[in-house]
């Protein structure tokens, strides 16, 4: 049973792959709320649909994935955004998740990998199709221009269990699986995130990732 507050809305110009998703979705118990051909649509009717999630083609015939995704961002109450597409290209992945990309799926991705990336990216989780996360870490900790040093007096103080929480985040982790690796409860390990997220003033997992991989935890 899935949340039901997850609203979707699918931004896609092939009608028949459109229509594909979108009833996926729906036979899983997620509410698609709108369908969208063409960014200027989507972006144009986002506030209105209340999406939580975004699911957007990278190759839209008006403008790319990567501009609807800045778009949709700097609206007032912007979904999440989940980019479902044709290309594993490393710049598409990465030009996607630096305009703020919550997730990244490849078009060969199974339904049911397609309703559990959707499912997480509402509740704010870093998805990849397998194979794309280690590239996204690697990449933007490497691109990541002039960190701040770990030592730096003005870097908030992490406890040792923060920071060995935030590493397996860095790492791709879902909660479920730090919690089995470190022998916590779930509800601890969240517990970490959330402290970690306040002391860093930072607002989701996705800031946190990235926050890491700056300061280069997820090697």
């Amino acid at each position: 049973m899935h949340d039901a507050q997850i609203r979707v809305m699918v931004v896609d110009d092939h009608p028949m792959w459109r229509d594909a998703v979108a009833r996926d979705l729906t036979e899983a118990g997620l509410e698609v709320v709108a369908t969208a051909g063409d960014g200027a649509k989507a972006v144009r009717i986002a506030p209105a649909t209340r999406a939580t999630v975004a699911v957007v083609d990278l190759q839209l015939p008006d403008m790319s994935g990567v501009k609807v995704t800045q778009q949709l961002l700097a609206q007032s109450d912007p979904p999440r955004i989940l980019i479902l597409s044709a290309s594993g290209e490393q710049q598409d992945v990465l030009d996607a998740v630096k305009a703020g990309a919550t997730g990244y799926l490849v078009k060969s991705a199974s339904k049911d990998e397609l309703i559990d990336a959707v499912t997480r990216a509402h509740h704010g989780d870093a998805v990849f199709t397998p194979g794309l996360a280690g590239l996204v870490l690697g990449e933007y900790r490497r691109l990541a221009a002039a960190p701040a040093p770990v030592d730096d007096p003005d870097t908030p103080r992490l406890t040792g269990r923060e920071t060995e929480v935030l590493r397996l985040v860095a790492k791709g982790l879902t909660y479920k699986q730090i919690a089995s690796r470190l022998t916590l409860s779930h509800r601890t390990v969240q517990n970490h995130v959330q402290n970690t997220l306040n002391k860093l003033q930072l607002h989701n997992r996705v800031e946190l990732v990235r926050y890491a991989i700056d300061q280069g935890l997820d090697e």
